[in-house]
C-alpha cells in the first residue's frame, strides 16, 4: 500500500483505488471495484481557497459505509451534507442583509464556488446510486444533494438579478442627474446669451448714468440693491432647478397611437 494515499491507512480498500488517486483528491468522483465503493467529495469551499479539501467515503460489499474524518454510517455523509446546508443559509443572510453592489458581489463571488461543488456533489452522488443499485440510503443521499444544488442555483441568480437590478438603478439615477445637470446648463447659457450683447455694450460705452441713487441717505441703497439681488438670486435657482422629465420615444413618433381591434 502507498504511504503517498490520502485514503487513512486502516481502510482495507482494493489497491486501485490508491493507485487512481494522486497527493489531492482530484476532481469530485466515485470509483468501483471488487464490490466497493469509493466515493471522493469536496468540504464546502471557502471564501478565497484556492485547494479543495477532499473527504472520502468507502462503501464496502457488506453496504457499510465509513468516511475519513466524519466517523461511519449513514450519518457521516449526512454531517458532509450538513456543512453545505449551513454554507448556503450563511450566504443566503448575507444575501439578504446586501445593500450594496460591493456585498452582493461578496455573495455571488462565494457562492460561485459552491454552486459548482453542490452541481459535482449531485453529480457524484448519482453515480454512486447507480453503482449501489436500489440502495435506499444512497437515493437519500442523492435527493438531498440535488436540494442543495438548486438551493445553491436559486440563491445565486436571486443574487444575481439584485446586484443587476442594483446596476440598472444606479444608472438610471445617474442618467437623471445627468439630464437634469444638462437642463441647468441649457438655460445658463441662454441667460448668458441674452445678457451678453448689454453687458458688452456696457462695458465699451460705460453705464455710469445719474439715477439720484448717488445723493440717497447711506445705506438704504446698499440694502436695498442686496434684497432685489437676493430674490432675482432665488428667482434664477428656481428657473434653472426647474425639474423636467426627458420625453417618453415612441415607436412612430409623438402622435402615433396604437390601433385597437374591435
Amino acid at each position: 500500500m502507498s504511504t503517498a494515499s490520502p485514503l487513512p491507512m486502516s481502510w482495507e480498500v482494493p489497491q486501485i483505488f490508491h493507485q487512481r488517486l494522486g497527493d489531492g483528491p482530484g476532481r469530485q468522483r466515485v470509483m468501483q471495484a471488487d464490490g466497493h465503493l469509493l466515493i471522493v467529495t469536496h468540504r464546502p469551499p471557502r471564501h478565497g481557497e484556492r485547494v479543495r479539501g477532499g473527504r472520502y467515503f468507502w462503501r464496502n460489499p457488506a453496504g457499510t459505509l465509513q468516511s475519513s474524518d466524519l466517523g461511519q454510517g449513514p450519518s457521516s455523509m449526512i454531517k458532509h451534507l450538513e456543512e453545505y446546508n449551513a454554507a448556503i443559509a450563511k450566504l443566503e443572510k448575507a444575501e439578504n442583509d446586501a445593500q450594496s453592489s460591493e456585498e452582493y458581489f461578496r455573495v455571488i463571488s462565494e457562492l460561485g464556488p459552491l454552486l459548482r461543488a453542490t452541481r459535482n456533489l449531485h453529480s457524484t452522488l448519482q453515480s454512486a446510486r447507480e453503482l449501489s443499485g436500489n440502495d435506499r440510503t444512497m437515493i437519500n443521499f442523492r435527493d438531498r444533494s440535488y436540494d442543495l444544488e438548486r438551493s445553491a442555483e436559486l440563491l445565486y441568480n436571486e443574487a444575481k438579478n439584485e446586484l443587476d437590478f442594483l446596476i440598472a438603478q444606479r444608472t438610471e439615477q445617474q442618467a437623471a442627474s445627468s439630464h437634469r445637470m444638462a437642463v441647468s446648463a441649457h438655460r445658463l447659457n441662454i441667460l448668458a446669451a441674452f445678457f451678453f450683447p448689454m453687458v458688452t455694450l456696457a462695458t465699451i460705452f460705460g453705464s455710469s448714468l445719474q439715477h439720484g441713487w448717488e445723493t440717497a441717505n447711506a445705506p438704504v441703497p446698499f440694502f436695498t440693491m442686496l434684497i432685489v439681488g437676493f430674490v432675482l438670486g432665488l428667482l434664477l435657482n428656481w428657473f434653472i432647478n426647474v425639474p423636467v422629465s426627458p420625453k417618453p420615444r415612441t415607436r412612430h413618433g409623438a402622435d402615433a397611437r396604437i390601433p385597437r381591434t374591435p
